[in-house]
């Protein structure tokens, strides 16, 4: 059974989430407040959070801040529940790593699929796949039960990036699932100071850039080979007006 906790300070909206969510089978743990929020997810390191932005004591980014900061609860897929939405919150809210939004009102449906999508997105991200062309046909298998995934292409083709040759950029939309076969690659984001901070080292035989496709956004980070590298690029098509694809 998966655990889902929701960090809400309305009793009643808190109540009704937990009243929808059990009863579609997920156990349900509650918090009315960020701090006592995060205090359950490091103890209980429930498979989903959803938590509201604004809130007394420790508000939603507080929450996902001190989350991503402990390793064993960076990884856990994150819902903001929030009545706010304008852009610029949501945007900041991604930026810091939450999964998705739900805007409330919310009828029972949309709070159920978001939930299972953010749950079997992260099974994939979550599997180990062998580090060859066999291993690559699995993932790419597995991601294509997605339907907003079903749009990747079967063509392939390897690229190879020089050392130091950026490979995607903060805020491109992807384009791209690519796999390492040879090299090292880096990712990072920029500091709002202009430091650089580096978030994952690749070797050969990872996958990578595929948060960005399974999240349905643009890149949060910068990749660059760190020493020439060959990489296999499986295009994703996307619809033009005239119906044709690219």
């Amino acid at each position: 059974m998966k655990t889902i906790l929701i960090i809400e300070d309305n009793q009643d909206v808190r109540e009704n989430t937990a009243e929808i969510l059990e009863m579609a089978g997920y156990k349900v743990l509650q918090a009315e407040n960020g701090k006592a929020g995060v205090e359950i997810a490091q103890n209980a390191k429930p498979n989903l959070i959803i938590c509201d932005i604004m809130m007394p004591v420790l508000d939603g980014y507080g929450v996902i801040h001190l989350l991503n900061k402990n390793h064993e609860t960076a990884g856990i897929p994150f819902i903001f529940l929030t009545a706010k939405s304008e852009r610029s919150d949501m945007r900041k809210g991604m930026e810091m790593g939450a999964d998705d939004y739900i805007s409330k009102p919310f009828d029972d449906i949309e709070l159920l699929n978001a939930v299972e999508s953010r749950l079997k997105k992260n099974e994939v991200l979550k599997a180990e796949y062998s580090q060859n062309v066999q291993g690559l046909n699995k993932f790419f298998n597995e991601i294509q039960k997605f339907d907003d995934l079903k749009n990747l292409s079967a063509d392939r083709r390897s690229k190879v990036y020089k050392k130091k040759e950026v490979i995607f950029s903060e805020d491109n939309v992807p384009v791209f699932l690519y796999f390492l076969i040879k090299g090292k690659i880096k990712t990072s984001r920029s500091h709002e100071y202009g430091k650089e901070l580096i978030t994952t080292l690749y070797k050969e035989g990872d996958f990578f850039g595929y948060h960005a496709l399974l999240e349905e956004k643009p890149y949060t980070e910068t990749a660059e080979a760190l020493e020439d590298s060959e990489v296999c690029l499986i295009p994703v098509l996307r619809d033009l007006p005239s119906g044709r694809k690219i």
